[in-house]
């Protein structure tokens, strides 16, 4: 750790969550249980979800491959809810196996309670258990690590650009993820890598999405002098 500043404060994740719960897929395609082209039933619980959403239907279903870049670069809470019924037969279900793979994983201060982020006071976490699970997805499955990098994707004619607004315009910058709820405020984990190096950092509580990103332009640059 090169700096940290209320690390184990409690707060909500928001949809860093869906960091999870994109770990919790990735662990079931490389157990060989699921595959990029798998097929994912959306329920009609799954499509009630509040925005951000790709507006999915009842009776609908996705690929792995389109749900993992609408999670990365629209946070759709409908695709988030989906993916979770599918490995975990209910949102509920899921979210405790979430919980149980963060002890795993050594965080030790989170708890999910869904899988989108989507506001409910009972899901917390800190932004050391966040870049915790930053350096697992890094180096647990770096063969896709570039997903958290996708800068935009189309799905049924619509064009969707990624809310990191690093990516492209700071130098190294190759993920993670945004979040934002009105109890969260705003929070990003960035992963800049140059050479052999690869460093996350992790802010959260940004009152505006330019705060926070200032804040983190701000550490990453004192970093790397």
């Amino acid at each position: 750790v090169l700096y940290a500043r209320n690390a184990h404060a409690l707060r909500h994740p928001a949809s860093l969550t869906k960091m999870m719960t994109v770990y919790m897929l990735f662990e079931s395609i490389k157990r060989g249980q699921t595959t990029f082209q798998t097929m994912m039933p959306v329920s009609a619980h799954a499509s009630i979800q509040h925005p951000t959403k790709l507006y999915l239907h009842p009776g609908d279903s996705i690929d792995v491959d389109t749900a993992i870049k609408s999670i990365v670069v629209l946070s759709a809470n409908d695709v988030a809810v989906t993916i979770a019924e599918y490995l975990g037969g209910t949102e509920d279900h899921f979210a405790e196996m979430m919980t149980q793979k963060a002890r795993e994983l050594g965080m030790n201060d989170t708890f999910y309670h869904n899988a989108s982020g989507l506001p409910d006071d009972r899901q917390i976490s800190t932004a050391s258990d966040l870049a915790i699970l930053a350096h697992h997805l890094a180096y647990d499955f770096p063969q896709w690590f570039h997903y958290w990098s996708t800068p935009d994707f189309a799905y049924r004619g619509r064009y969707y650009r990624t809310h990191d607004n690093l990516i492209g315009r700071y130098a190294g910058a190759d993920g993670i993820k945004t979040g934002y709820t009105g109890g969260s405020g705003f929070n990003l984990v960035s992963s800049i890598t140059r050479g052999n190096s690869q460093i996350i950092g992790v802010v959260m509580g940004g009152r505006t999405a330019h705060m926070r990103d200032n804040e983190m332009i701000r550490l990453l640059d004192a970093t790397w002098m």
